[in-house]
C-alpha cells in the first residue's frame, strides 16, 4: 500500500461568509484517502503509543481512549499545535462501518505553548515581554461549546508561572483555574497540563498569566467559544471573525512594575496604549470585503484604564458579551472596562480606502490613543483620514448610561437550545446579601488595597489544597470579612488570607460599593452573574426597585463608577474555591481580592471533580497522602 498522510485539524476553520466549520474526532479531514482501501491490515506499518500522547480524562487523569483496543497500529497525525494518535483501523469505521462504533465525547483541542521573553515593542520602544510560542499577543484558543481543552505549558521563564481563562466557568473543576490559591505555580523549567471543558458556554474571552505583575509584560491571548452547529446564532454569520486584544501599556517591565508595588508605592498612570500588541502600524490590522459583515471580539486585557473603543466612519452593532447574546443595539463607540470583552458587528458599507480603529484611556487626567489600520480590500491602498473619531466627552454619567442600554436578548439560544430568557432570576427569593467595599490605605508605611478592611495575601500552600486535603484551619481562616460593613471597619486594613464561604446552591446579592474617586472592575471566576443595577450614591434596600429583573445582562465582570454601588444576582451552584478580584492589576497585586469557598456537603463526583492525578503539590500538603476521593 502506497504511504498515505493523515491530517485531522480540531481547530474552526473559516469557510466561506465565516461560517465555522469543525473538524473534531467524529469530522475528520482525510486527505490522500480512497475510500477505504488502505484499511488492508496487513499492509498498514505499526506505530507505538506514546505516554505524552495519551488523552488525560476530565479530572486530569491520564487514559488512552478505548477505541485504540481495537487495533496496536496507529499513524500520528497533527493536532493544534502537538501531536495525536489515531488509529487507521478507527479510519474504516468512519469512512462506512457502523456508526454506533464513533467514539461519543465531546471534540478535544490540543494545545503545546513554550513561554519564553523575547522583545516586544508595543509603543514603539523595545522592551522585554512575555511570549507564548514566540508570539505577542499569545496564540488564540478558537474552541466550541462542550469541546475539551487540553494546554501543555512549558514554563522557560526565571520565575514561577499560572494561566487563568477569564470567563470560562470550569464547571465542578477550579482544579485548572489557573490562580494562587488554587494551583501551585508551574516552576521554571517545569511543565502543567490544563484540561477543561468549555462546558455550555459562548463568548469572547481571554487568558492571561495570573502571577505577580506577569500580565503586565504580555501572555495574554483571545479565546472564544463558538456556538455548536445545531444551535441558531441571532445574526447571520459573518464574512470573518476577528480578535481585537487592547489595553494600557508601561514602558517599565513587569519585575520593575512589581518592586515598585512591593516598596509601598503606586505604579502611577501608563505609558500609552496598544491594539493588539501595537499602538499604530502602517500595515493593516485585518481587511475587510465591500458590503460585507465582520464579527469584531474586543477584550480590555490592560492593567487599569478604562477604554473607549470605536472605528473611523463605520458603526458597530453589540451582539454579545462575554458569554451572552444581546439585544442588537447600535453605538458609535463602546467603553471597555479592564477585564470586559464585547462582540460587535461592522459592514464594510463606506468608501473603498483605509479606516483607523481607534482605542482611547478614559477618566484619566491625560488621554492615550492607539490606532491600527482596517483596509478595504478594494481600496487601492487609499490611505484613512488622519481625523480621528473622537471619544465622548464629560465624565463617566455617558458610560452610566451606556451600561443601562445594555439588555439580555431573550429569544437567543445560548449553549443550549433553550433561550437565554428561560431562566427567571427575577423571581427567586435572595438568601443572602453582601457588601463589598472597597479601599485604600497604608500598613507599615506600604500601599494596601482591601475589601471591607482586609488586605488579601496568598499563603504558600494554595488555599485549594488546603481545603481538599481537610487542613484548611492551618493556612486560613473562613469569613474573614463580614457582609455588611460599617464604614469605621474599612478606616483600618487588616493583612490577611481572604477566603469567604458561601452556601452551596444559594441564590446571593452582591453589591459592589465604591468610595474612591477612580472607578472599579470586578470580576468573579467560575460563574456568570446578572448585573441588575448601578447607581451613584450608596446602596439601600429600596434600592431593590430600580433592579433589572426582566433582561439584564448575564456576564462575569462589572465595573463601578467612583462614590457608586453596582448590583449583581447569581445563584452558587458551581463546587469550588471561585477568585473575585478587582480587575485593577495594581490592585488585585496589593490585596483587593478574595477567594469564594463553595463546598457541597455531599462531596460527590455530581457537584466537583476529584484532584486530578497530574496536579503538582507544594506547601505543607506536599507530602501527605491524598484523601479518599469522591464518588457518585
Amino acid at each position: 500500500m502506497q504511504q498515505t498522510d493523515l491530517e485531522l485539524n480540531t481547530n474552526r476553520r473559516e469557510g466561506r461568509n465565516g461560517r465555522s466549520k469543525e473538524y473534531g474526532l467524529a469530522q475528520s479531514s482525510l486527505r490522500g484517502l480512497n475510500g477505504c482501501h488502505f484499511c488492508s491490515l496487513p499492509s498498514i506499518p505499526s506505530l507505538v503509543i506514546k505516554a505524552e500522547e495519551r488523552e488525560p480524562s476530565l479530572d486530569g487523569r491520564i487514559r488512552v481512549p478505548s477505541f485504540f483496543n481495537l487495533t496496536g497500529m496507529h499513524r500520528v497525525a497533527e493536532m493544534g499545535g502537538s501531536r495525536v494518535l489515531l488509529p487507521l483501523f478507527m479510519i474504516c469505521l468512519w469512512a462506512g462501518w457502523p456508526a454506533f462504533l464513533v467514539r461519543g465525547e465531546d471534540p478535544y483541542l490540543y494545545f503545546t505553548w513554550n513561554v519564553t521573553y523575547g522583545t516586544i515593542s508595543p509603543l514603539g520602544v523595545p522592551q522585554q515581554g512575555i511570549l507564548i510560542n514566540g508570539e505577542f499577543p499569545g496564540p488564540a484558543i478558537n474552541s466550541s461549546s462542550n469541546n475539551n481543552v487540553v494546554i501543555n505549558v512549558f514554563n522557560f521563564l526565571d520565575e514561577p508561572l499560572l494561566f487563568t481563562w477569564n470567563g470560562i466557568q470550569q464547571r465542578k473543576n477550579s482544579w485548572m483555574e489557573g490562580m494562587p490559591g488554587t494551583n501551585c505555580p508551574i516552576q521554571p523549567g517545569e511543565n502543567f497540563t490544563y484540561h477543561f471543558q468549555v462546558k455550555d458556554q459562548i463568548g469572547s474571552y481571554f487568558y492571561f498569566p495570573t502571577l505577580g505583575m506577569q500580565r503586565a509584560a504580555g501572555g495574554f491571548g483571545g479565546l472564544r467559544v463558538n456556538s455548536r452547529n445545531l444551535i441558531p446564532v441571532p445574526f447571520d454569520p459573518p464574512e470573518d471573525d476577528y480578535t481585537v486584544l487592547t489595553g494600557d501599556w508601561f514602558k517599565k517591565s513587569h519585575t520593575e512594575l512589581r518592586k515598585t508595588l512591593d516598596s509601598g508605592k503606586s505604579i502611577g498612570r501608563p505609558d500609552g496604549v496598544h491594539i493588539h500588541g501595537k499602538s499604530e502600524d502602517n500595515e493593516p490590522l485585518y481587511t475587510m470585503k465591500p458590503n460585507m459583515t465582520y464579527r469584531y471580539r474586543v477584550c480590555n486585557v490592560g492593567v487599569r484604564s478604562s477604554l473607549n473603543f470605536r472605528f473611523q466612519g463605520h458603526v458597530m452593532k453589540l451582539v454579545e458579551m462575554e458569554g451572552s447574546h444581546t439585544v442588537q443595539n447600535v453605538y458609535d463607540s463602546i467603553d471597555v472596562h479592564v477585564g470586559q470583552c464585547y462582540s460587535v458587528l461592522v459592514t464594510a458599507d463606506q468608501e473603498p480606502k483605509d479606516y483607523y480603529m481607534v482605542v482611547s484611556t478614559r477618566f484619566l487626567k491625560k488621554t492615550y490613543t492607539a490606532k491600527r489600520i482596517i483596509r478595504y480590500t478594494n481600496g487601492n491602498g487609499a490611505p484613512a483620514s488622519p481625523e480621528l473619531p473622537e471619544a465622548p466627552a464629560g465624565n463617566w454619567a455617558w458610560s452610566l448610561n451606556q451600561f443601562r442600554s445594555f439588555r439580555w436578548n431573550l429569544t437567543a439560544s445560548a449553549a443550549r437550545p433553550n433561550p437565554q430568557g428561560s431562566y427567571h432570576y427575577g423571581f427567586i427569593n435572595i438568601t443572602r446579601t453582601i457588601k463589598i467595599a472597597n479601599s485604600v490605605s497604608t500598613v507599615d508605611g506600604k500601599l494596601r488595597y482591601a475589601i471591607n478592611g482586609v488586605s488579601h495575601v496568598d499563603p504558600p500552600t494554595p488555599i485549594k489544597l488546603a481545603e481538599y486535603f481537610g487542613i484548611a484551619d492551618q493556612v486560613f481562616k473562613y469569613n474573614s470579612i463580614v457582609d455588611d460593613p460599617s464604614p469605621e471597619s474599612l478606616e483600618k486594613v487588616t493583612i490577611a488570607t481572604n477566603v469567604l464561604n458561601i452556601t452551596f446552591r444559594t441564590f446571593v446579592e452582591i453589591i459592589f460599593e465604591n468610595h474612591e474617586k477612580s472607578i472599579q472592575s470586578w470580576h468573579l471566576n467560575g460563574y456568570s452573574f446578572f448585573a441588575v443595577g448601578m447607581e451613584p450614591g450608596r446602596w439601600k434596600e429600596e434600592k431593590r426597585k430600580n433592579y433589572n429583573l426582566l433582561d439584564a445582562v448575564s456576564r462575569n465582570t462589572i465595573q463601578v463608577f467612583p462614590g457608586s454601588w453596582s448590583a449583581i444576582l447569581l445563584t452558587f451552584d458551581n463546587a469550588g474555591l471561585w477568585n473575585l478580584r478587582a480587575e485593577t492589576l495594581e490592585r488585585s497585586y496589593l490585596g483587593q481580592q478574595l477567594y469564594i469557598s463553595v463546598l457541597s456537603p455531599a462531596r460527590s463526583l455530581r457537584d466537583e471533580y476529584n484532584i486530578p492525578d497530574i496536579t503538582p503539590l507544594c506547601g505543607i500538603v506536599k507530602d501527605l497522602p491524598k484523601p479518599k476521593p469522591y464518588t457518585i
